[in-house]
């Protein structure tokens, strides 16, 4: 691979930016100074310096992120912030996209990553793939909201969703409900309430899969994943 591209594809700048870096002689190879940023290496087999920093060459970037509200889960939007709007510019030439949606106004967990395969095990019907949401319901939630949810409602479209676990931790005016789904159509805990005859107040998603929201993290807040959490997600 060409060095002018390793280090754009690590987040050193253009490949006008790192052009200039390399004529500078900023750059080494297995010790050697390199000036021509068409030389060709391995960059998980060859030790590259860059500004006396030895580089960690990754392929694949994974971030776990605490969705805010008034954010959309999109990579590119001329009206709207997207949540890839929010990372650091050092991220910018991995193409970082969320792993599935959350609504502009639900908040809580996303995944963000450059790992198509991942991305696309998580989300596909067939792994079944749990993802679980907090939410505040407006009205008394009851049993048989529960029942409903485990046999799978039908939508305003028609479509019977699959079965859905439901716990009511606190009914009342405003309900407090989790919400356990392995789909992930078009607004689609919204919808299933809507069909009960509720509507969702807030929502948030705490869990997809393995990986748990951290609690650590505010709003539009975000880190890499741990090592372990990679690992857990990887098996799915």
């Amino acid at each position: 691979m060409r060095l002018d591209k390793i280090l754009a594809n690590q987040g050193f700048g253009s490949r006008k930016d790192v052009k200039k870096l390399i004529k500078k002689g900023k750059v080494q190879v297995d010790g050697k100074a390199i000036k021509d940023s068409s030389f060709h290496c391995e960059p998980k087999e060859s030790e590259i310096v860059v500004n006396g920093q030895v580089l960690d060459y990754r392929d694949y970037v994974y971030i776990i992120m605490n969705k805010p509200k008034g954010v959309i889960s999109a990579t590119e939007d001329h009206v709207e912030t997207c949540v890839t709007d929010l990372l650091d510019e050092f991220y910018q030439p991995f193409s970082l996209f969320p792993v599935g949606r959350l609504d502009k106004d639900t908040v809580g967990l996303l995944l963000l990553t450059n790992d198509g395969e991942l991305a696309h095990r998580l989300l596909s019907p067939q792994k079944h793939v749990e993802k679980t949401y907090e939410a505040h319901i407006d009205g008394y939630v009851t049993g048989a909201d529960v029942d409903a949810f485990k046999q799978g409602v039908e939508l305003d479209d028609g479509y019977v969703t699959k079965p859905a676990e439901l716990i009511i931790a606190e009914a009342g005016d405003i309900s407090y409900v989790r919400v356990v789904i392995t789909e992930g159509k078009f607004h689609q805990i919204k919808r299933m309430f809507a069909s009960r005859g509720h509507k969702v107040v807030e929502l948030e998603r705490v869990q997809m899969g393995s990986l748990v929201l951290d609690e650590e993290l505010a709003r539009g807040e975000y880190r890499e994943l741990t090592e372990q959490e990679l690992s857990l997600l990887q098996a799915h």
